[in-house]
């Protein structure tokens, strides 16, 4: 992170966006264990970040139990769909979620206790959920297949992308000016052009879904994404912050980066489970 700082940001987006691709595809593609270990540290480390994100507004959620419930949802899911666990083991899930109520009994000195709860659970809803569903569609025809998961985040990096360089260029009229004004519809196009490109050279090569799938998918995460950065500008917009982290240099921190997932992985797995 030091050596990037030299770079302008433009340069630093670029270096870390190749390096960071190149990490996430490997582990995708390798095997499922790396996939699993992937998602499972991104899982952690993003959910400590929303709750950090919090803790700037004066919310007191409870970072550890937090984590740990986000967590043993995301290995359950997986090791379910992986068929090596009893979906029965879904129970403990309850009892913890328990436990957050509980413990607030003990915190004499917080004034809003259930506004702390209800942020403690959001994490998990908000993160650990959509990322647990990525299990789902991994396994979608009941072995882990890689292409799905691929497919997906080559389809949200090139909308993020072409959204971010048609912006600079031809950018003019806004999206959301209240939430986000430096979107605009061009970005959004320009973005959306991008990732059917994407769509089409991946649908030439792989064939676990037809190829009108793949472009219902790719609807589903130009829409979504674009709603899921939105939803995340929101919340920095509330605790009045630009990034949401600096872990990622050009990008700022893990919510940032994968912000279009987190809205976009419920739509794409209910309608792959459903239609």
């Amino acid at each position: 992170m030091t050596a990037l700082q030299k770079y302008n940001n433009l340069t630093q987006r670029l270096i870390t966006g190749i390096l960071g691709s190149a990490a996430v595809i490997t582990g995708v593609c390798y095997s499922e264990w790396t996939y699993f270990a992937l998602f499972f540290v991104l899982c952690g480390l993003s959910m400590r970040e929303f709750y950090k994100l919090v803790g700037l507004d004066g919310m007191v959620p409870q970072r550890s139990l937090g984590i740990a419930i986000g967590l043993l949802i995301f290995a359950l899911t997986f090791f379910v769909e992986q068929k090596t666990a009893d979906p029965k083991f879904f129970f403990l899930v309850f009892p913890l979620a328990s436990i957050v109520f509980m413990i607030k009994l003990y915190k004499k000195l917080e004034r809003k206790p259930f506004t702390n709860i209800a942020f403690t659970f959001l994490g998990i809803f908000y993160i650990a959920m959509p990322l647990s569903l990525l299990n789902i569609a991994a396994y979608d025809d009941g072995k882990y297949n890689f292409e799905i998961i691929l497919g997906s985040l080559l389809i949200l990096w090139a909308s993020d992308t072409g959204a971010y360089f048609a912006g600079t260029r031809f950018g003019r009229r806004k999206l959301f000016e209240r939430i986000s004004p430096k979107k605009s519809w061009e970005g959004f196009f320009g973005g959306a052009a991008l990732a059917f490109v994407i769509t089409f050279i991946f649908t030439q090569y792989f064939h676990s879904l037809d190829n009108y799938q793949w472009y219902i998918i790719a609807v589903l995460i130009i829409v979504g994404g674009t709603f899921g950065d939105l939803v995340e500008s929101l919340l920095k917009r509330s605790i009045e912050i630009k990034d949401s982290g600096d872990v990622l240099p050009g990008h700022g921190g893990f919510l940032d980066r994968f912000d279009g997932l987190l809205i976009s992985a419920p739509f794409i797995v209910a309608y792959l489970e459903i239609f």
